[in-house]
């Protein structure tokens, strides 16, 4: 069992930057894939990226949606069980609800039935 909370949600004007967090419990969060989902008003929820650990000093593979990348980086740090979703240049169409979720999948996936843990969202508003 994975608990996930997120935090760092806010209102934005567009062309700023937000930093979301993702704490999770549990000793193995470094074994799961992590991802981050959003969800805008009246739209189904979509992937925005995903985060794998290689299990060495490397660090790891990432994937993003088309609509974030060059914007959007997701990061991870292993020791503190935290996930985080640096978002710049952000856009009105980013506003959402966004989500972590953890996948115990030993490759990226991007699909949310591949995610067995999700936390409860954190609002994004960004105002034009």
């Amino acid at each position: 069992q994975v608990q996930l909370v997120e935090s760092g949600g806010g209102l934005v004007q567009a062309g700023g930057s937000l930093r979301l967090s993702c704490a999770a419990d549990g000793r193995t969060f470094s074994y799961y894939v992590m991802g981050w989902f959003r969800q805008a008003p009246g739209k189904a929820r979509e992937f925005v990226a995903a985060s794998r650990w290689n299990g060495d000093s490397a660090g790891g593979s990432t994937y993003y949606a088309d609509s974030v990348k060059g914007r959007f980086t997701i990061s991870r740090d292993n020791a503190k069980n935290t996930l985080y979703l640096q978002m710049n240049t952000l856009k009105p169409e980013d506003t959402a609800v966004y989500y972590c979720a953890a996948s115990a999948s030993i490759v990226i996936v991007t699909t949310e039935m591949q995610y067995e843990y999700w936390g409860q969202g954190t609002q994004v508003t960004v105002s034009s």
